[in-house]
């Protein structure tokens, strides 16, 4: 599409069918290695990018990919869609320095937990670029490419956070590749999804690491705590294993969201604190029940 006189004249994309397209993942973790594996035969070819040797091996051995090389150059080059499946802040510098390697009218996607940076900086791609950003909604507290699931994405929300020159075939191409892999298009806006799955994933990631910081400073030491430890603690701290260098670099550039959710969360933790300290059974029972009240209607 063309931009008024004095403005940068964007190319559209290449293809408009998810099955002429070349996709190329970039990053083969658990993310990227479990998209690429959804997308087999679901496209033209799926080309993976990876640091490592045994990573480019597992890759093939296992069937998630058609082509894999260690060279992102070569993996660009007859790309016509491009997916960064690396942790946030590799992603931001991958985005300085992808641009000039991508063909004319090629789609740059993303799978980044926080949209706010990354939109800000796929708006000075080149303008031969089209930029979408996204963001599923799943994962494992496991990383790597051995734990990669063809279906992880089935049935899950994936956020795609367009720019003001996202095209409307680039936006429909992104579309089609999120259904493609099984998963829920939903569109929102950068800085409002960075808001909110502050609460609703990165904090729920802190809380489960001070629930583990806790248990090890308390009960820990007594090894009879392990024998009637229930599942409820497990399914708590479950998040806390999740992979760090993928979780700091959340936390790092969406620091000031989570810092108010979390602000949020000690006045209400405080809360129940001082009704417990109390002995107010009455009002203790009345906030209990109205929590749980609302996680019902949450999860009806």
């Amino acid at each position: 599409m063309s931009g008024l006189e004095g403005e940068p004249h964007f190319c559209d994309v290449r293809v408009d069918r998810l099955a002429d397209a070349q996709v190329t993942i970039v990053g083969l973790g658990l993310m990227g290695g479990s998209l690429a594996g959804a997308l087999r035969e679901q496209c033209r070819r799926v080309v993976g990018v990876a640091r490592r040797t045994e990573t480019i091996e597992a890759a093939l051995s296992g069937g998630l990919v058609d082509q894999a090389t260690m060279d992102l150059e070569d993996g660009a080059v007859e790309a016509d869609i491009v997916v960064l499946a690396t942790p946030v802040r590799v992603i931001l510098r991958q985005l300085a320095t992808i641009g000039p390697l991508l063909p004319p009218g090629c789609l740059l996607m993303d799978l980044g937990s926080t949209k706010g940076d990354i939109v800000a900086a796929m708006a000075d791609l080149p303008p031969h670029v089209q930029p979408l950003g996204g963001h599923p909604m799943c994962g494992k507290e496991k990383s790597g490419i051995k734990v990669a699931d063809p279906a992880l994405y089935r049935e899950r929300t994936f956020i795609l956070s367009p720019l003001a020159r996202t095209s409307t075939r680039a936006l429909a191409l992104g579309q089609a590749l999120v259904q493609a892999v099984g998963a829920n298009p939903l569109f929102v806006e950068a800085q409002r999804q960075d808001y909110l799955v502050a609460t609703v994933s990165h904090l729920p990631y802190l809380l489960a690491c001070a629930l583990v910081s806790t248990a090890d400073a308390t009960t820990s030491a007594d090894p009879l705590v392990w024998e009637i430890v229930a599942g409820g603690y497990r399914d708590t701290s479950r998040v806390a294993g999740s992979d760090v260098t993928m979780m700091l670099d959340i936390l790092i550039t969406n620091r000031d969201k989570v810092m108010a959710a979390t602000e949020v969360y000690l006045s209400q933790l405080e809360q129940l604190r001082e009704l417990v300290a109390s002995g107010d059974e009455d009002a203790l029972r009345a906030r209990l029940s109205a929590i749980r009240e609302t996680r019902r209607e949450m999860y009806p």
